[in-house]
């Protein structure tokens, strides 16, 4: 009889769920939070009751028997550095998340709602690859600044998991290969996976622009930006996370807006259209010399990989490096769930957190 799972998704305005059995998606629900219901509460714990009401009310509605569950599975809130993989939910880590976060982040409320329902049921609550999975090498943390260190912040999640499915594919273990993965969203990160570890990435604020992140811009002009007394520092924030990238140039962040006007023949557009392409090809090539060129496979994922024609440009400027493989989407449901499967079919261990 397969595993039952129920995954949890907590967004800034939205909460994804999924029912899981075995490998098998069975439901999946996006609950959308107008900005007038959840600025009825001070910070993101006081969200708990209202997300977690909502869950049982659309999962009682959809037919699902919570007692045919064998686990939940949260999205890993910012937890301070973890390893990858499964964590189990201990006291520990609902005390972390609930009064003391690393930052207020919507993700935070994964393993609260998770565990709130998993001890209502008598079952395990887990998170998976949670969104402070640090594996980077020492080399990898000098930033050339003495008091700045390089920190991990990826797209750990969806990263990984297509890591391993393409593993799978091959016929091999995740651990035994090296991959390069790019995550191309709202924001663009990329990672390095060397033997079954992310060693190094190139984090949204360090590579890539995107289509609302201003990714690596040049420092010292930013400096004399900052201090040019035309803008305060939560504008400046913005600029580089919100309002940057092609939303920035166009004003949007839809990348099929910027595809209209790149088929439209605007030169302005085609020119940023591909400069997105080129950083990440180069991003791609700088981490191919992390791994001294040894890349079983690059793999390009996320939402604007649904775009053919955006992932030809890039292909056309890595292929040489290694196979390219495109899985397009999010895939974080997917990557929950199967993650608690593992742990319940003893393919892999789940960690228990220890607060530092």
């Amino acid at each position: 009889m397969s595993h039952k799972i129920l995954a949890i998704n907590p967004g800034s305005t939205s909460t994804k769920i999924a029912l899981y059995s075995g490998e098998s998606m069975v439901f999946t629900k996006t609950i959308d939070h107008s900005p007038e219901e959840l600025n009825k509460f001070n910070n993101i714990a006081d969200q708990f009751d209202y997300r977690k009401n909502m869950i049982l009310e659309v999962l009682k509605k959809g037919g699902c028997e919570l007692t045919e569950l064998s686990a939940v599975v949260g999205r890993g809130g910012i937890l301070p550095p973890v390893e990858s993989g499964a964590y189990r939910i201990n006291k520990d880590m609902v005390d972390r998340l609930k009064n003391n976060p690393v930052v207020e982040h919507a993700s935070n409320l994964g393993a609260l709602i998770a565990n709130a329902i998993a001890e209502t049921l008598e079952i395990p609550g887990f998170i998976y690859d949670s969104v402070s999975v640090d594996q980077l090498e020492p080399v990898a943390r000098v930033s050339g600044m003495a008091g700045i260190e390089r920190s991990s912040t990826f797209h750990a999640l969806n990263s990984r998991a297509m890591a391993i499915k393409v593993a799978e594919r091959l016929g091999k273990k995740y651990e035994d290969l090296n991959f390069i993965v790019a995550h191309l969203g709202g924001g663009i990160s990329l990672s390095a996976h060397k033997k079954g570890k992310a060693v190094d990435i190139i984090a949204d604020d360090e590579g890539p622009f995107s289509p609302e992140r201003a990714g690596r811009v040049p420092c010292k002009k930013l400096i004399d930006v900052c201090y040019s007394g035309d803008y305060d520092k939560r504008t400046m924030h913005r600029n580089l996370r919100g309002n940057g990238g092609v939303n920035s140039y166009f004003g949007t962040n839809d990348m099929r807006v910027l595809e209209r006007i790149v088929k439209d023949g605007n030169e302005e557009a085609v020119l940023i259209y591909e400069a997105m392409a080129y950083q990440i090809a180069k991003g791609i090539g700088e981490l191919s010399a992390v791994l001294c060129g040894d890349v079983d496979a690059i793999i390009i994922t996320g939402g604007i990989a649904h775009s053919n024609d955006f992932v030809s440009l890039i292909e056309k400027r890595i292929s040489f490096i290694a196979p390219v493989e495109v899985m397009p989407g999010e895939n974080e449901m997917e990557g929950l769930a199967l993650g608690a499967l593992r742990v319940l079919e003893n393919k892999e261990i789940a960690k228990e957190y220890i607060d530092r």
